[in-house]
């Protein structure tokens, strides 16, 4: 079990790799380096494995809070106990402190960091593979996750930050570490050309294993960017050969779309979701204990985790479900009550004391504050909409609605009524509101649909207007600078800005 831990420990620290006149390089024999360890197919493997790894703490921690708290889907609900958690609340507030297009925001270092770490390890196997001979589908393979993980992450830079660094080699050293900002096109283009390379190369869902990307995920993520770019054909002709692979289907329950904390995994609606594990090797999550309202009881939170050891907590509460969210969903859809479950805390002081919280994550685990659910990042039910969305905007309205209503039968709702574009247009918005509830999708949603003015703004007015609403007790109320900083784009890293010239 040792060498199985070892890519990951050595990619974790950084590479090793020579400079100047090799005969000057010396490696201690027990040192693992990038001129000791790429010998092998396995080591490769090792390596690939390596690169999924910061995505188990992006999902956990980060994700959530810049890409789904920072809409109107979620909020937060100050305990005045615990005390406050400025960087994430700013963030829920669109309150983030930015200065000549920087933040000092932690959340938002975090997240680039993460993407960069995953990029740096797939730069360093797209390096070196092809210097190692083994098996040539298995090499493509290989090679496909690594631009398929490169791509991925910088399409969440791009859509956070609008400028990032593009780099496409290992950094050897401090010298070539700063390099350029990109701009959006020169970032999209590489994407492309990635997500391109690792459809060719990797396994279709029935050869891939369980919990690896295929090439239908980089098919998904190249759709994602045609959307994005508002290039609505070739998004078609992709979501479409997704369609007709045979390989994907909507899980007859949405409840079962989702995985339990141990099983259920990576099921025939999943084109890519993030792998976790219960238990102390280290791999779980925690991510319904970050969102439970609080403080909570051990005998209020037991019916929500049902481990045999509840606790109670009184962290900050976050990414709770808004009015406007609940209000959304039409009725008798039945996603309503499989995402959104309340809770009554004794020890609250909002009024009613009653919230609601994210029922589609709170998996029954053994494990008080360890779970072992999987994050689900692209779905089957996103290709229908997405493929939706892209015959509408070809001014196919009819042909849409065959795509929406297999999403809406399941919820067990009636077939649309919109029949012109425009009204197509907004019920597709919406419906991707209610069945993506909760997967990071909403901030990107009005980021590319250029509605972010307009939806939060609005959303801002509510929130000031009726704090109490929105989970405020009565004496208290957003701070003074809510809802003032409405932007696409987040600032980049104060830290990495004080490391480069370029920004």
């Amino acid at each position: 079990m040792k060498t199985k831990y070892i890519a990951a420990w050595v990619l974790a620290a950084g590479l090793v790799t020579g400079c100047g006149d090799k005969f000057l390089t010396v490696n201690p024999e027990t040192a693992l380096t990038s001129n000791n360890f790429f010998t092998s197919e396995s080591d490769f493997k090792q390596a690939v494995n390596a690169a999924y790894e910061p995505f188990r703490q992006m999902y956990n921690e980060r994700a959530w809070v810049l890409e789904e708290m920072h809409s109107d889907n979620t909020y937060y609900a100050r305990n005045t106990l615990y005390g406050a958690v400025d960087p994430t609340e700013n963030v829920a507030d669109f309150a983030v402190p930015t200065a000549n297009g920087v933040t000092a925001n932690d959340n938002v270092l975090v997240q680039y960091r993460l993407n960069y770490r995953i990029i740096a390890r797939a730069n360093q196997i797209l390096a070196l593979i092809d210097g190692v001979d083994f098996d040539a589908v298995s090499k493509a393979n290989l090679k496909g996750q690594a631009f398929f993980l490169r791509a991925f992450c910088y399409f969440d830079l791009i859509r956070l930050f609008g400028k990032v660094p593009l780099h496409l080699v290992p950094v050897t050293g401090r010298d070539d570490a700063p390099v350029p900002l990109s701009s959006t096109e020169e970032v999209y283009a590489q994407i492309e050309k990635d997500a391109k390379e690792a459809a060719a190369g990797l396994f279709d869902k029935a050869k891939q294993e369980p919990g690896r990307v295929t090439s239908a995920t980089a098919k998904m993520l190249l759709a994602n960017l045609y959307i994005t770019q508002k290039k609505w054909p070739a998004a078609e002709t992709l979501l479409k050969e997704i369609e007709s692979s045979g390989q994907y289907a909507l899980m007859p329950d949405y409840n079962d779309a989702f995985s339990t904390t141990s099983g259920n995994k990576n099921n025939k609606e999943s084109l890519f979701e993030i792998q976790y594990m219960e238990g102390s090797a280290g791999y779980n999550g925690n991510q319904i204990y970050r969102f439970i309202p609080s403080p909570i009881t051990a005998t209020e939170i037991a019916p929500i985790t049902g481990t045999s050891n509840p606790q109670g907590t009184s962290q900050e509460s976050n990414n709770i479900p808004t009015p406007d969210l609940i209000a959304a969903y039409e009725t008798g859809d039945k996603r309503k009550d499989i995402s959104i479950g309340y809770v009554t805390l004794s020890g609250s002081r909002v009024q009613n004391k009653t919230y609601p919280y994210i029922k589609k994550y709170a998996r029954t685990h053994s494990l008080h504050n360890n779970t072992g659910q999987n994050w689900p990042v692209y779905r089957y039910a996103e290709v229908l909409l997405f493929l939706a969305e892209s015959l509408n905007e070809q001014g196919k309205p009819a042909d849409a609605a065959a795509y929406l209503n297999q999403v809406r039968t399941r919820a067990g709702l009636a077939a649309t009524k919109a029949a012109s574009q425009a009204d197509m247009r907004e019920a597709i918005f919406k419906e991707r509101r209610v069945e993506l509830a909760f997967e990071n999708k909403r901030w990107f949603d009005l980021t590319r649909t250029g509605r972010v003015q307009e939806i939060i703004g609005a959303y801002g007015a509510r929130v000031k207007a009726n704090p109490q609403a929105y989970y405020f007790p009565a004496d208290a109320v957003p701070p003074s600078n809510a809802f003032t900083v409405l932007d696409d784009y987040y600032g980049l890293p104060a830290v990495e800005a004080a490391l480069t010239p370029h920004f």
